[in-house]
Protein backbone atom coordinates (compact mmCIF):
# COMPACT_ATOMS: atom_id res chain seq x y z
CA UNK A 1 0.00 0.00 0.00
CA UNK A 2 1.49 3.57 -1.00
CA UNK A 3 2.03 5.65 1.64
CA UNK A 4 -0.42 8.39 1.54
CA UNK A 5 -3.47 5.24 1.06
CA UNK A 6 -1.94 3.91 3.96
CA UNK A 7 -2.18 7.03 6.31
CA UNK A 8 -5.54 7.58 4.72
CA UNK A 9 -6.98 4.20 6.17
CA UNK A 10 -5.23 5.22 9.20
CA UNK A 11 -6.89 8.20 9.98
CA UNK A 12 -10.62 6.43 8.82
CA UNK A 13 -9.73 4.04 11.43
CA UNK A 14 -9.10 6.85 14.04
CA UNK A 15 -12.09 8.97 12.98
CA UNK A 16 -14.14 5.70 13.02
CA UNK A 17 -13.03 4.71 16.49
CA UNK A 18 -12.84 7.93 18.50
CA UNK A 19 -16.47 8.10 17.72
CA UNK A 20 -17.11 4.79 19.62
CA UNK A 21 -16.24 5.94 23.08
CA UNK A 22 -19.11 5.18 24.71
CA UNK A 23 -18.42 6.64 28.29
CA UNK A 24 -15.85 8.28 29.63
CA UNK A 25 -15.88 8.75 33.33
CA UNK A 26 -13.37 11.04 35.33
CA UNK A 27 -11.92 11.03 38.45
CA UNK A 28 -14.08 12.79 41.52
CA UNK A 29 -11.66 14.58 43.41
CA UNK A 30 -14.07 15.44 46.03
CA UNK A 31 -14.93 11.84 46.32
CA UNK A 32 -15.58 10.83 49.74
CA UNK A 33 -14.98 7.05 50.52
CA UNK A 34 -14.12 4.44 53.34
CA UNK A 35 -10.18 3.92 53.75
CA UNK A 36 -10.42 -0.02 52.85
CA UNK A 37 -12.08 1.60 48.93
CA UNK A 38 -9.36 4.86 49.28
CA UNK A 39 -6.60 1.84 50.25
CA UNK A 40 -7.33 -0.86 47.58
CA UNK A 41 -5.30 -1.15 44.56
CA UNK A 42 -8.17 -0.21 41.64
CA UNK A 43 -8.88 3.31 43.58
CA UNK A 44 -8.06 6.38 41.39
CA UNK A 45 -6.64 4.25 38.14
CA UNK A 46 -7.56 4.24 34.77
CA UNK A 47 -9.94 1.82 33.53
CA UNK A 48 -10.47 1.12 29.50
CA UNK A 49 -12.48 -1.23 28.69
CA UNK A 50 -12.56 -2.48 25.20
CA UNK A 51 -14.76 -5.34 23.16
CA UNK A 52 -18.55 -6.08 22.14
CA UNK A 53 -21.86 -5.55 22.84
CA UNK A 54 -20.79 -7.06 26.92
CA UNK A 55 -19.24 -3.74 27.02
CA UNK A 56 -21.49 -1.41 25.61
CA UNK A 57 -24.80 -2.98 26.91
CA UNK A 58 -26.92 -3.29 24.09
CA UNK A 59 -29.80 -1.57 24.72
CA UNK A 60 -29.28 -0.13 27.86
CA UNK A 61 -27.38 2.22 29.49
CA UNK A 62 -23.59 1.94 29.75
CA UNK A 63 -24.09 3.11 33.79
CA UNK A 64 -25.93 -0.26 34.09
CA UNK A 65 -22.77 -2.05 33.81
CA UNK A 66 -20.97 -3.68 35.91
CA UNK A 67 -17.50 -2.46 34.84
CA UNK A 68 -19.15 1.25 35.25
CA UNK A 69 -20.56 0.19 38.68
CA UNK A 70 -16.94 -0.62 39.71
CA UNK A 71 -15.18 2.25 38.74
CA UNK A 72 -17.43 4.38 40.01
CA UNK A 73 -16.79 2.46 43.49
CA UNK A 74 -13.63 2.88 43.10
CA UNK A 75 -13.14 6.69 41.92
CA UNK A 76 -11.66 5.13 38.39
CA UNK A 77 -11.41 7.40 35.20
CA UNK A 78 -13.47 4.98 33.49
CA UNK A 79 -12.93 4.67 29.20
CA UNK A 80 -16.06 2.38 27.52
CA UNK A 81 -14.74 1.18 24.13
CA UNK A 82 -17.59 -1.29 23.59
CA UNK A 83 -19.35 -1.52 19.59
CA UNK A 84 -22.43 -3.94 19.50
CA UNK A 85 -21.53 -6.59 17.48
CA UNK A 86 -18.19 -6.36 16.89
CA UNK A 87 -15.69 -9.09 16.59
CA UNK A 88 -11.73 -9.47 17.02
CA UNK A 89 -10.94 -11.45 13.76
CA UNK A 90 -13.97 -9.95 11.78
CA UNK A 91 -13.99 -6.63 10.21
CA UNK A 92 -18.34 -5.55 10.27
CA UNK A 93 -17.96 -2.39 9.56
CA UNK A 94 -19.93 -2.75 6.42
CA UNK A 95 -22.74 -3.86 8.95
CA UNK A 96 -22.09 -0.52 11.48
CA UNK A 97 -20.32 -2.82 14.11
CA UNK A 98 -17.13 -1.60 13.46
CA UNK A 99 -13.27 -2.68 12.23
CA UNK A 100 -11.97 -5.92 14.17
CA UNK A 101 -10.66 -5.22 17.28
CA UNK A 102 -6.80 -6.70 16.07
CA UNK A 103 -7.09 -3.27 14.39
CA UNK A 104 -9.29 -1.28 16.74
CA UNK A 105 -7.02 -1.80 19.43
CA UNK A 106 -4.61 0.94 18.18
CA UNK A 107 -6.82 3.78 18.28
CA UNK A 108 -7.63 3.36 22.26
CA UNK A 109 -5.99 5.52 24.62
CA UNK A 110 -2.20 5.81 25.02
CA UNK A 111 -3.05 5.76 28.81
CA UNK A 112 -4.61 3.25 31.34
CA UNK A 113 -3.84 1.29 34.56
CA UNK A 114 -6.22 -1.41 33.55
CA UNK A 115 -7.51 -2.93 30.30
CA UNK A 116 -10.28 -5.09 30.33
CA UNK A 117 -11.26 -7.34 26.78
CA UNK A 118 -14.98 -8.93 26.46
CA UNK A 119 -14.75 -10.43 23.40
CA UNK A 120 -15.74 -13.75 21.32
CA UNK A 121 -19.40 -13.67 21.04
CA UNK A 122 -20.13 -12.62 17.85
CA UNK A 123 -16.55 -14.69 16.53
CA UNK A 124 -18.66 -17.54 17.66
CA UNK A 125 -21.75 -16.47 16.25
CA UNK A 126 -20.05 -16.26 12.94
CA UNK A 127 -18.40 -19.51 13.20
CA UNK A 128 -21.40 -21.64 13.49
CA UNK A 129 -23.34 -19.98 11.04
CA UNK A 130 -20.52 -19.67 8.16
CA UNK A 131 -19.17 -23.38 9.22
CA UNK A 132 -15.64 -22.34 8.63
CA UNK A 133 -13.15 -23.54 12.01
CA UNK A 134 -11.10 -21.40 14.39
CA UNK A 135 -7.98 -21.12 12.49
CA UNK A 136 -8.41 -17.01 11.55
CA UNK A 137 -9.72 -16.40 15.09
CA UNK A 138 -6.87 -17.41 16.48
CA UNK A 139 -4.36 -15.81 13.91
CA UNK A 140 -5.87 -12.04 14.71
CA UNK A 141 -7.01 -12.53 18.40
CA UNK A 142 -2.75 -13.17 18.65
CA UNK A 143 -2.02 -10.12 16.74
CA UNK A 144 -4.54 -8.52 19.59
CA UNK A 145 -2.51 -9.61 22.39
CA UNK A 146 0.80 -8.88 20.84
CA UNK A 147 -0.72 -5.50 20.21
CA UNK A 148 -2.19 -4.99 23.41
CA UNK A 149 0.53 -6.00 25.28
CA UNK A 150 2.83 -3.55 23.34
CA UNK A 151 0.67 -1.05 23.55
CA UNK A 152 0.60 -1.38 27.07
CA UNK A 153 3.35 -2.54 29.26
CA UNK A 154 2.45 -1.41 32.56
CA UNK A 155 -0.58 -2.32 32.39
CA UNK A 156 -3.39 -4.55 33.84
CA UNK A 157 -4.32 -6.63 30.86
CA UNK A 158 -7.09 -8.87 31.17
CA UNK A 159 -9.78 -10.87 29.14
CA UNK A 160 -13.11 -12.36 29.82
CA UNK A 161 -14.80 -14.62 28.38
CA UNK A 162 -18.48 -14.27 27.30
CA UNK A 163 -21.29 -16.97 29.30
CA UNK A 164 -21.74 -20.15 28.65
CA UNK A 165 -23.66 -19.99 25.86
CA UNK A 166 -24.93 -23.19 24.46
CA UNK A 167 -24.70 -22.94 20.96
CA UNK A 168 -22.35 -24.91 18.56
CA UNK A 169 -18.69 -23.22 18.38
CA UNK A 170 -19.11 -21.15 21.68
CA UNK A 171 -16.69 -23.49 23.78
CA UNK A 172 -14.21 -23.79 20.95
CA UNK A 173 -13.99 -20.07 20.28
CA UNK A 174 -13.38 -19.66 24.42
CA UNK A 175 -10.68 -23.09 24.34
CA UNK A 176 -8.54 -20.88 21.34
CA UNK A 177 -8.95 -17.73 23.48
CA UNK A 178 -8.07 -19.27 27.00
CA UNK A 179 -5.09 -21.17 24.81
CA UNK A 180 -4.18 -18.04 22.87
CA UNK A 181 -3.91 -16.15 25.99
CA UNK A 182 -2.01 -18.35 28.54
CA UNK A 183 0.66 -18.41 26.20
CA UNK A 184 1.50 -14.71 26.23
CA UNK A 185 0.66 -14.90 30.06
CA UNK A 186 -2.38 -12.75 29.95
CA UNK A 187 -5.28 -13.49 33.25
CA UNK A 188 -8.74 -14.75 31.45
CA UNK A 189 -11.54 -14.58 33.77
CA UNK A 190 -13.02 -17.91 32.18
CA UNK A 191 -17.29 -16.63 32.65
CA UNK A 192 -17.90 -20.21 31.33
CA UNK A 193 -17.07 -21.62 34.25
CA UNK A 194 -16.89 -19.35 37.07
CA UNK A 195 -19.38 -16.13 36.58
CA UNK A 196 -22.33 -17.66 38.00
CA UNK A 197 -24.38 -16.43 35.24
CA UNK A 198 -26.57 -19.37 33.94
CA UNK A 199 -27.39 -18.15 30.20
CA UNK A 200 -28.79 -22.04 29.42
CA UNK A 201 -32.16 -21.37 31.94
CA UNK A 202 -34.88 -19.53 30.67
CA UNK A 203 -35.92 -18.64 34.11
CA UNK A 204 -32.54 -16.99 35.19
CA UNK A 205 -32.14 -15.10 31.87
CA UNK A 206 -35.82 -13.54 33.21
CA UNK A 207 -34.71 -12.14 36.05
CA UNK A 208 -31.06 -11.23 34.72
CA UNK A 209 -30.89 -11.15 31.11
CA UNK A 210 -31.99 -7.86 28.80
CA UNK A 211 -34.94 -10.12 27.89
CA UNK A 212 -35.79 -14.27 28.46
CA UNK A 213 -34.19 -15.01 24.88
CA UNK A 214 -31.29 -13.32 24.95
CA UNK A 215 -28.06 -15.25 25.77
CA UNK A 216 -25.21 -12.45 26.25
CA UNK A 217 -26.88 -8.25 27.93
CA UNK A 218 -27.04 -8.67 31.38
CA UNK A 219 -30.15 -6.46 32.70
CA UNK A 220 -29.07 -4.04 35.58
CA UNK A 221 -29.78 -7.14 38.04
CA UNK A 222 -27.61 -9.45 35.86
CA UNK A 223 -24.88 -6.96 35.91
CA UNK A 224 -25.36 -6.55 40.16
CA UNK A 225 -24.91 -10.48 40.42
CA UNK A 226 -21.38 -10.31 38.28
CA UNK A 227 -19.97 -7.55 39.69
CA UNK A 228 -18.53 -9.17 42.67
CA UNK A 229 -17.16 -11.86 40.53
CA UNK A 230 -15.14 -9.28 38.91
CA UNK A 231 -14.22 -6.97 41.55
CA UNK A 232 -11.98 -9.63 43.04
CA UNK A 233 -10.57 -11.02 40.40
CA UNK A 234 -9.49 -7.73 39.32
CA UNK A 235 -8.30 -7.18 42.74
CA UNK A 236 -6.27 -9.80 42.50
CA UNK A 237 -4.37 -8.70 39.24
Amino acid sequence: MKPFAALFCALLLSLSVQAQERLHRTVDPDFQAPEYIRGASLYGKTLVIFGDSYVQNHVRPVEETWHYKLAAKYNMEYRNFGWNGNCVAYDRTAENFGPAMFERYQVLPEHADYVIVCAGHNDASRMMYTGEGTDFFREKLKVLCEGLIHKYPGAKLCFVTPWAVPRPMFPEMTAVLLEVCASYSIPVFDATRNSGIYVMDENFRSIYFQSPGDTAHLNAAGHDLFLPKMEHFLLGL
